[in-house]
């Protein structure tokens, strides 16, 4: 048949679909599917195969599949009605956007028109006939540009994925993929809720209940997606010829259930068309790449001794650029992760008499939040490297078998990094000489190490391999004696790990010698970091003696917050040593002789790399030795300097940690002391509190008062619909801020223009400020309305300053205050110099200036001092303004000594 004649029968059959009268853009999908297989017939391209996805949603895959028939997949064509006549408006779409970027080979078409992408870019395009000879006169169109249609067809069909992948470029065509996949994942598993019943909602049950207790939908779909992608590329580690997805499932050790119980649904079960569509593209990209040689050049082209976890930081990057700074995951460097394991190595030998180090008899291990195991991975290297050295390598396997195997442990959260930990595990002992055998794991659990309960036992689909999971964890968690703890927990501020048990651990952060710190705002306990260390902690007391060594975050150094945290720390462990590695851009720092300081991570937030010790026969009420170093410079330096140093060769400063708040940073203990002699301005103002937060700033606070008023006003005026209102104002409504609730408040609040009030927004910058307690997420109440009643003062001081530099932190207002009025990168207090008698909220707004009675808020003591020291008893204001020079300006002390 000739292409003429082909094509004229392709447009026959588009007539004769349209003249039903009800046909949709699936009415003539059958059309397109019967042209192109017999123009693959009638070519030498020989057989192909279409296969057509029922449309679903518009999240889904592209409309048709073109294979060819075996084990290739060809390429993608996404349709659209013939009624459709301007493709470049499609081309654009977001929906476009997001197949062009994940299929290499695609065709966008409406019947009659089709383009051509290429690696997402466009390449060809061909207009075979005119649409409106259809839809307007019923005809069948002439073709056109046959020979170009063909040219383009052939193109399309010619179309394989390139074998010579190399790392990156199999990292970015995984990744591309994975991200189409988490959205079809979303997708699938919407209607399942509704029903309760469906194998994903199974899986996410299971992982939310027994793993993330707040995991949202499109949470685990990310997790699931990547856990898809990395199961099979594991799979294809480990497999020769005629890879796919259904071959995965035996390829992945039977010991790691959970993987092997995701892969029973998706190699072996009836996946749904649209999950199946891309998964076998997963499949297909990774059956042509050689995944196994291409990990192994990596291996040996130097690209680093860890090539899994650098192949994972390419995919990361392509996948989810965002996704370390929300899971507060950061991936070690090795220069750091070689300098912990070598110090940990010599610490065992030189402090706890095991001869061999982290080889020796009787040494256990664990990194409690072990990501892609590259501590666990060093740890090991390093193990075997120190066992060869002394006994040579005839017993390597032997030792791995019976060493490694048995007494190195890993906990992970999040099965992504979970696979590929293993991956790599199974990749390392492999260039070691050791395969694990069918029924050997490492023993690396899916596990929430801040956790102590364990899974119930269950047959339930997604379930059992959990429980399974759960309960090896719970028997190193509670019973296995650990020797060494190390790693680098996640840093995260706002977490998630709210269990029972590690927040009780956590009070004990919050006392300093049995006595409770009465801090107001301890949220930085919270955070993921302290709690790991706290982990650490509790499980090295259980075990009598022990190590931890681990990179964090360094604020709880010198943070006052953390002070019961170090003092805690110095009763349970005998040394510390604290190498802080700086770096910290939100405190702007900057080494010692001026020059840039820069972290070893891609992050913000300094750290440091810290080493407790516990000795089997420590005294329990010895003070702890504290050991403290910097290391100030770039990146390279700091990496040149850990790779060629180790605990025994740097050079450590023995600090004395001392009360109230028993630093981990040494001081210059005679300035110290001269400034412990002068009272506390807490001490001198009992009446305190730190400034207002509105948590919306821009619709509670303006320059002008008319403006805020009429914003008020509009707010106030229920006829306004809530959407408008929050759109207009920029507001979500969330657990704490209700905008309907909100409105009503105000609209009954007849004195409501009477709470407009001035503040001190910024430095000298006074602005207009809805002062209502409703509105405000912390109004600060019991100090503010003594600005409020009356004429006052106010001294403004920071608790600590987060910028390296001079002492300008100190300010006097008679207004209240926001609470970063300073600097953002503090938290202001504010210390009124006069209190005036309690007055109700309504009293407060409608009798002001109240004037009257009003106390100074000055400890007595103070002016019984002063007035012994000049003879005479100073006014309140000179004590104010003597307090405010000595905060400011040490150097006016004197001055203001001679005028008192």
């Amino acid at each position: 048949m000739d292409k003429q004649t082909l094509l004229k029968g392709y447009f026959k059959a588009l007539v004769e679909t349209a003249a039903q009268g009800d046909a949709r853009e699936e009415s003539f999908y059958t059309c397109l599917k019967d042209l192109l297989l017999r123009y693959g017939k009638t070519t030498s391209k020989g057989e192909i195969h279409v296969t057509i996805l029922p449309k679903k949603t518009e999240a889904g895959n592209p409309d048709f599949r073109v294979w060819n028939g075996k084990d290739r997949i060809i390429g993608y064509i996404e349709a659209k009605a013939p009624t459709v006549e301007d493709l470049r408006a499609v081309e654009t779409s977001e929906q476009l956007q997001r197949y062009r970027s994940t299929f290499p080979n695609l065709l966008l078409t409406n019947f009659f028109e089709f383009r051509l992408y290429r690696e997402g870019e466009l390449i060809d395009r061909v207009s075979i006939g005119r649409p409106f000879v259809l839809h307007k006169l019923g005809q069948v169109p002439p073709p056109e540009n046959v020979d170009e249609f063909c040219k383009l067809l052939e193109k399309f069909l010619s179309f394989s994925l390139p074998r010579a992948y190399t790392a990156e470029q199999l990292a970015v065509a995984l990744a591309k993929r994975t991200r189409f996949l988490r959205e079809v994942v979303v997708e699938e598993l919407r209607p399942e809720q509704p029903q309760g019943e469906g194998t994903l909602l199974g899986f996410y049950e299971a992982f939310q209940r027994f793993l993330i207790a707040h995991l949202s939908p499109e949470d685990f779909a990310d997790l699931y997606a990547q856990t898809i992608a990395y199961g099979l590329f594991a799979a294809r580690t480990r497999s020769d010829e005629n890879f796919h997805r259904r071959a995965a499932f035996d390829l992945i050790p039977r010991t790691i259930g959970i993987l092997r119980d995701v892969f029973r649904f998706i190699s072996l079960g009836d996946l749904p068309k649209q999950l199946e569509w891309i998964v076998d593209d997963i499949s297909a990209v990774l059956a042509a790449a050689d995944a196994k040689g291409i990990l192994e050049r990596y291996y040996r082209e130097g690209k680093g001794s860890d090539p899994i976890v650098h192949f994972y930081e390419t995919f990361l990057a392509v996948y989810d650029p965002e996704e370390r700074e929300r899971r507060g995951v950061y991936y070690t460097p090795e220069p750091v992760v070689s300098y912990i394991v070598r110090s940990l190595h010599k610490l065992l030998k030189s402090k706890f008499e095991r001869a061999d180090g982290l080889a020796s008899e009787g040494v256990t291990l664990l990194d409690p939040a072990a990501g892609t195991m590259t501590f666990v991975a060093r740890a090991c290297q390093e193990a075997i490297r120190e066992f060869e050295e002394k006994y040579g390598s005839g017993g390597r396997a032997r030792f791995i078998q019976e060493h490694i195997l048995k007494n190195y442990y890993a906990f992970e959260l999040m099965m992504a990094p979970y696979a590929v930990g293993h991956l790599k595990m199974a990749f390392l002992l492999e260039e070691l000489g050791y395969r694990l055998s069918d029924d050997e794991r490492f023993p690396f659990y899916l596990t929430n190490t801040l956790e102590m309960e364990e899974l119930e036992q269950t047959h339930l689909p997604g379930m059992a391999s959990l429980a399974e999971e759960s309960r090896r964890a719970g028997e190193v968690k509670k019973k296995r004696p650990i020797l060494v703890i190390l790693g680098n927990p996640p840093y995260s501020g706002h977490s998630s790990n709210r269990g029972e048990w590690i927040l009780r651990l956590i009070e004990d952060y919050k006392q300093l010698d049995g006595q409770p710190l009465g801090e107001r705002n301890p949220k930085w306990l919270q955070d993921d970091y302290v709690k790991f260390l706290r982990f650490a902690q509790w499980k090295i007391e259980q075990t009598g003696e022990g190590i931890v060594g681990m990179i964090t975050n360094h604020s709880y150094l010198d943070n006052p917050t953390f002070r019961g945290m170090r003092r805690s720390l110095m009763k349970t462990f005998d040394e510390i040593y604290v190498l802080d590695l700086h770096g910290n851009s939100l405190k702007r720092e900057r080494a010692p002789d001026g020059s840039e300081d820069e972290n070893v991570f891609d992050i913000r937030q300094g750290v440091a790399i810290a080493f407790f010790l516990k000795f089997q026969d420590g005294q329990d009420d010895a003070e702890a030795r504290v050991y403290h170093a910097d290391l100030w410079g770039s990146r390279e330096e700091k990496y040149c300097w850990l790779e060629t140093h180790d605990v025994e060769t740097t050079d450590w400063q023995l600090i004395a940690p001392k009360p109230e708040f028993y630093l981990f940073v040494p001081r210059d203990e005679a300035a110290l002391e001269r400034y412990d002699d002068f009272v506390k301005v807490t001490e001198i103002f009992p009446v305190h509190s730190v400034g207002i937060v509105t948590a919306r700033d821009h619709f509670l606070i303006d320059f002008r008062k008319e403006a805020l008023m009429h914003r008020l006003r509009l707010f106030s005026n229920l006829k306004v619909p809530d959407e408008l209102v929050r759109e207009t104002f920029g507001l979500k409504d969330s657990r704490y801020w209700k905008t309907s609730e909100k409105r009503k408040i105000l609209q009954q609040d007849s004195s409501w223009e009477a709470k407009i009030v001035k503040c001190l927004h910024r430095p000298f910058d006074i602005r207009w400020l809805f002062y209502h307690t409703a509105f405000l997420a912390r109004s600060r109440e019991e100090v503010m309305q003594h600005m409020l009643a009356g004429e006052n003062l106010g001294l403004i001081v920071p608790r600590r300053v987060e910028i390296q530099g001079a002492w300008t932190h100190a300010l006097v207002t008679d207004l209240i205050i926001e609470h970063v009025v300073i600097s953002a990168k503090t938290i202001d207090y504010l210390f009124p110099l006069y209190l005036y008698p309690d007055t109700s909220k309504e009293d407060l707004f409608t009798s002001r200036p109240r004037g009257g009675e009003r106390e100074p808020n000055l400890n007595p003591k103070i002016i019984e001092a002063l007035s012994t020291a000049y003879g005479e008893e100073p006014t309140p204001e000179e004590i104010f303004f003597y307090i405010y020079a000595v905060l400011y300006a040490p150097t006016y002390r004197e001055k203001y000594v001679q005028f008192l």
